[in-house]
């Protein structure tokens, strides 16, 4: 019955089929008796416009154009609204020199926050610059991040010093990674390979190549797929073209300075273990950053590179975001506790159960949210349709358990 009810809704679409991502399968397990659920809030595939200048509501709807908070960004980086767009089936965020020596670059954040468990995954191309391209999660008080791609693509540094021109070694390796922060005096702690590595690859790299027979490639020669499942608190799992490339397991691999330790007073002091771990909900951001960390060392682009705006844009081609759900609430709670009336329906549908329901919402047959409703608190409850014109939809209830249920339903 469940495998039936799924393929089902697979096959009426309610993942959109139109989406870039159909037909590649999430490569984390999401757990015994549990199926990977797209989250609509937070996916996107970028076939729409949305100008630099004015990105429109369709952009807003999941994106902000800029940074979570006021921060105007990194070392010699001055973050602008108008150097992100979507054109082309693709996020763009372009970077140009700003003033004399900074660099004005785009930076998004999405709307909403997203907590564990949750796979996410991008599929991307990275500027040929020495400028840093980053996709990554933060929380909303800047103490817990994951960096699921931080790029530097240029294999060449025009700007530094004799002896630092070759940047290969950057350009050859994708850096993921997590940092546990304290803001107050700031203190940083994140993992590092070279720091694990005691002349043996480390078992846990967080530097990542590709050999492709010939020789470690370049990240900013193709478009990859890069993804990260945050299973729980301390449990982190790295994904490269649906390869596992690296992993972060338990408490002393995510924080081993206590840096999260739940009283903020408390945190940095290692005779005190109350740490929390990686629990703290987040938001996706995409940045292109001038860092000081290497700015500092002259790592940073000329003019005349500036000026080719081709191999200072970072392309994002589609971010697909998924959540584990109980694959035994489609059939056993579907088939034996809900009762959806009537339908076909006209300008209300009513929702029984035999437990409390949490949540509604509706969908269009192509997968867009239409409506949601949060927070029911009832075994029953009645939905408003009156504005849908006649039609098919989709209606998905979750319970108080956090079972969940969808149903074909049609307005008259």
């Amino acid at each position: 019955m469940k495998k039936t009810l799924f393929g089902l809704f697979l096959c009426i679409s309610f993942f959109a089929t139109a989406q870039d991502w159909m037909g590649i399968s999430v490569p984390a397990d999401p757990g015994t008796g549990k199926e990977w659920v797209l989250q609509d809030g937070f996916s996107d595939d970028f076939n729409y416009s949305a100008p630099a200048s004015n990105k429109g509501s369709t952009f807003r709807e999941k994106w902000d154009d800029f940074y979570h908070n006021s921060w105007q960004g990194p070392g010699l980086t001055t973050w602008a609204r108008n150097h992100s767009l979507v054109d082309g089936g693709e996020l763009q965020l372009v970077a140009s020199r700003y003033q004399t020596n900074r660099v004005n670059a785009g930076a998004v954040h999405s709307e909403g926050l997203i907590g564990y468990p949750v796979y996410i995954e991008v599929r991307a191309k990275i500027m040929n610059s020495v400028l840093a391209n980053g996709g990554w999660m933060l929380s909303p008080d800047d103490t817990q991040e994951i960096d699921f791609m931080e790029g530097y693509g240029a294999t060449w540094c025009n700007n530094c010093p004799s002896g630092q021109q070759n940047q290969s070694w950057f350009a050859q390796r994708m850096h993921v990674s997590h940092h546990v922060f304290i803001r107050d005096p700031f203190t940083d702690w994140q993992p590092s390979e070279l720091a694990m590595n005691t002349g043996n690859p480390s078992p846990h790299p967080t530097w990542i190549t590709r050999n492709d027979g010939a020789g470690n490639i370049n990240w900013k020669d193709d478009y990859h797929r890069y993804g990260v499942y945050w299973q729980d608190p301390t449990h982190l799992y790295y994904y490269i073209d649906g390869v596992q490339v690296t992993k972060r397991e338990g408490m002393e691999q995510i924080d081993p300075v206590h840096h999260t330790n739940a009283d903020v007073a408390d945190a940095g002091n290692m005779s005190i273990d109350t740490r929390t771990g990686l629990n703290k909900d987040m938001y996706i951001l995409f940045t292109v950053e001038d860092q000081d960390w290497r700015s500092n060392n002259a790592v940073t682009p000329t003019d005349t590179e500036l000026s080719n705006s081709n191999d200072h844009t970072l392309r994002i081609d589609w971010i697909r975001v998924y959540k584990p759900e109980n694959i035994a609430s489609v059939d056993e709670w579907f088939s034996n506790n809900l009762k959806i009336s009537p339908n076909p329906f006209e300008n209300k549908i009513e929702v029984k159960a035999d437990v409390p329901l949490n949540k509604a919402e509706l969908y269009s047959i192509d997968g867009t949210r239409l409506l949601t409703k949060d927070n029911i608190n009832s075994t029953n409850d009645t939905i408003s349709t009156s504005n849908l014109s006649s039609g098919l939809y989709i209606l998905k209830i979750e319970n108080s358990n956090g079972g969940w249920a969808y149903k074909k339903v049609l307005k008259n």
